[in-house]
């Protein structure tokens, strides 16, 4: 079963997908744009200040090309924004542990702070719930679509073979699970 196959192409999942993929993306693009707008130095460990965060030529950068990336899966939307969507937020995640253990190292290339750490704890867990919204849970309703490919046998939830046993069960008849008209009492059963 691969991921990008489990979702039907106008299920309303894909508005959360698209809508959480843009947001996320023109934060990013904003972040870098004004980095660029500070004539940064590409490579400078100590970083400058833009919005709370430390940032320089590089990190701009990549935080374009990543915003752009995020856009492009809002136009393209569906199951690839979503799985876009999660990657994405789980290179965040890691980059933030990645940074702790450089924060005041020369190997800190992109000039991050521990605001920067804390930001990209919190934008990946928001990228990667934008893309898991209603995909990943083990509580997901009957009728999601994600539910019902996981479970091909099931339809609303039920086995049909337990469903027309319990009914034959609570009828005593075959005949009303197979659609024929049962009498309503055992009285008009006699007539």
């Amino acid at each position: 079963m691969k991921l990008s196959d489990e979702l039907p192409v106008d299920h309303r999942l894909a508005t959360v997908y698209r809508y959480g993929a843009l947001l996320c993306g023109l934060i990013l693009i904003a972040f870098g744009a004004l980095g660029f707008a500070d004539a940064l130095r590409p490579f400078d460990t100590q970083g400058e200040t833009i919005a709370g965060l430390t940032t320089n030529t590089t990190l701009s950068v990549i935080s374009v090309v990543v915003g752009l990336a995020l856009a492009a899966g809002a136009v393209i939307g569906g199951n690839f924004a979503s799985t876009l969507n999660i990657t994405v937020g789980t290179l965040f995640l890691l980059s933030g542990f990645a940074h702790i253990f450089i924060l005041d190292k020369g190997a800190n290339l992109l000039g991050f702070g521990m605001t920067n750490v804390m930001f990209s704890f919190v934008m990946g867990l928001i990228i990667m719930t934008f893309g898991m919204y209603g995909r990943v849970s083990s509580k997901l309703p009957h009728d999601n679509p994600y539910w019902q490919r996981r479970h091909p046998r099931h339809e609303g939830g039920r086995d049909p073979q337990a469903s027309r046993a319990v009914a034959v069960r609570l009828t005593g008849s075959a005949a009303a699970v197979t659609g024929a008209s049962a009498p309503a009492h055992a009285d008009d059963a006699q007539r």
